[in-house]
């Protein structure tokens, strides 16, 4: 396999046969080039649903009192569910581990100012759970803590574009801020990734907002996150079991649609993993295709180098030449030609990515590209592929007698 002068017969037959070695290799090339152009776009999808769901923890639920719809157990239909504290304690102490993270959250819109600037923002009243929920960063300072939720503290967490309005080049940490005629401690500052609208929000202990805002226990809605190794279909399922419960506690009819409503993510999630698999199995077939048609190609090449070298073959054996000398010749001719073109056509699949990827965001494909362990299997398939191309025609051909090589026209 190292011997220098096969190596150096390898590479005069390629050299001397350049036109009949560029067409096999094209063959290659432009299958694995299709190959990677397809899987980039495929992963360009899925990067933009990814992004659709924004930076939110992916295994979310969130819970919405709402009116009934239907008169049930002798209450009259219209009345208007509100949730409280306690129903928050309910969920979490009747599912335990299923329940990752939950909070319930008050929403209330406000002014705020400091040192005479002044803007309105959203105020969310929040457990420090939904740090995690929401997937917020600490930029400096600290988040709510359980000791400002039982102190009811006078605290808030502002995020990036609150500081950077009222408090331009000022370290806001310690200061107060005025929230409509209160004032409040800044204890943090927070970002999102999902930019300006999320970081034009106040955060504040639930229990201060209950507190100041209203004297009661009322929530606007539940937050949580369920146990991220259930299944999209075990999740759907949590999700209703909630409902159920609540709809029981709340007297609301089973079929009663809008008295308590629901959004899951593991919906979502369902549908985008249906469609991704779709779209991948069906680039599976059409990648998978066009590298059979390339491998074929190259095996018919080489079946057409065999016959053209019969007699060179006849010569070979009539010399002394072992079968297994030749079918080294032949095969590694084909491994290397079909390693070559296929990592050029591989490097040429990513450029063009690479080239119009910006372009394709205007289809919904954003950052197309192709995996690490993508470009390692396909190379390892070609080498597999090249390998398999020669050896048939190479074995053929190493079973020919020398004298019937001989008189080969």
């Amino acid at each position: 396999m190292f011997d220098i002068d096969l190596w150096r017969e390898i590479f005069q037959s390629i050299n001397k046969n350049r036109t009949r070695s560029l067409m096999s290799g094209f063959t290659v090339a432009f299958a694995i080039l299709l190959f990677a152009i397809l899987f980039g776009i495929a992963n360009g999808l899925k990067n933009t649903f990814k992004e659709a769901f924004g930076t939110d923890a992916n295994n979310s639920i969130i819970i919405f009192p709402g009116k009934t719809t239907k008169a049930y157990k002798g209450l009259q239909a219209g009345r208007k569910i509100q949730f409280k504290n306690e129903d928050r304690a309910l969920i979490k102490e009747k599912y335990g581990d299923k329940v990752q993270f939950i909070t319930s959250k008050v929403n209330k819109s406000i002014s705020a100012s400091f040192r005479g600037k002044k803007n309105d923002y959203e105020l969310r009243g929040v457990y420090p759970e939904y740090m995690f929920i929401e997937n917020n960063v600490v930029k400096s300072g600290r988040y709510i803590n359980q000791n400002d939720l039982n102190n009811n503290a006078k605290v808030v967490v502002i995020g990036k574009v609150v500081e950077d309005e009222l408090f331009y080049r000022e370290n806001p940490i310690g200061k107060y801020i005025n929230l409509s005629g209160i004032q409040y401690k800044i204890v943090g500052v927070f970002t999102d990734d999902e930019g300006d609208s999320e970081e034009s929000v106040i955060y504040m202990p639930i229990t201060t907002t209950q507190f100041v805002y209203g004297n009661n226990d009322f929530v606007d809605l539940l937050h949580l996150t369920y146990n991220p190794e259930m299944s999209n279909d075990q999740a759907l399922a949590f999700g209703n079991s909630i409902t159920k419960v609540l709809k029981d506690k709340f007297d609301v009819a089973r079929n009663d649609q809008r008295a308590i409503r629901m959004w899951n993510m593991a919906e979502g999630t369902k549908q985008v993993e249906l469609m991704t698999t779709s779209l991948t199995m069906i680039i599976l077939v059409i990648g998978f295709g066009t590298l059979i048609a390339g491998i074929v190609g190259i095996s018919n090449i080489m079946i057409f180098v065999v016959k053209e070298r019969t007699k060179e073959i006849g010569i070979r054996k009539a010399l002394g030449a072992t079968p297994r000398s030749i079918v080294s010749i032949i095969l590694i001719e084909s491994i290397i030609i079909t390693t070559i073109a296929g990592y050029v056509g591989l490097l040429i699949g990513v450029g063009v990515l690479e080239l119009i990827g910006p372009s394709l965001e205007v289809y919904f494909i954003k950052d197309p590209g192709v995996s690490n362990s993508l470009v390692f299997g396909a190379t390892l398939t070609l080498i597999i592929a090249g390998a398999i191309a020669g050896y048939l025609p190479a074995k053929k051909a190493s079973q020919i007698k020398p004298i019937i090589a001989l008189r080969n026209d």
